[in-house]
């Protein structure tokens, strides 16, 4: 098992609340973030190329196991945890910017399982 600088259960909760955050499988983000990116300016003959740095780092995590993460993996996992929480602070489920940028990290707040404010302890600022 990887060494990383939490302890083992400060892991474990990342870990859980990650999954629970990013509520959209691998194949799921990934087909969002080639649609992302297939705009005028972002599409090449390398359409794979064109999803975002943090976005193949997601996705890579997704594809992890527990046991197997690097120092690199917690960090992005932090920071979508943290992105995500703050995004879904100030909820605006009219405002296709929000979603967009909600998907962009892996949660999709239209889905059934998304933590909604008022519902989530953790999003109760």
């Amino acid at each position: 098992m990887a060494q990383h600088r939490l302890s083992e259960d400060a892991l474990d909760r990342l870990w859980t609340r990650f999954h629970e955050l990013v509520n959209m499988n691998g194949n799921e983000l990934r087909s969002w973030l080639l649609t992302e990116a297939s705009n005028p300016e972002g599409f090449t003959s390398h359409p794979s190329l064109n999803i975002d740095e943090e976005g193949r780092k997601i996705i890579h995590v997704l594809t992890k196991r527990r046991t197997d993460l690097t120092d690199e993996d917690v960090d992005t996992m932090q920071t979508v945890v943290d992105e995500v929480s703050l995004l879904l602070q100030n909820p605006r489920p009219d405002d296709d910017e929000w979603r967009h940028a909600l998907m962009t990290l892996g949660h999709d707040p239209l889905k059934p399982t998304s933590p909604r404010p008022g519902e989530d302890p953790e999003l109760s600022g």
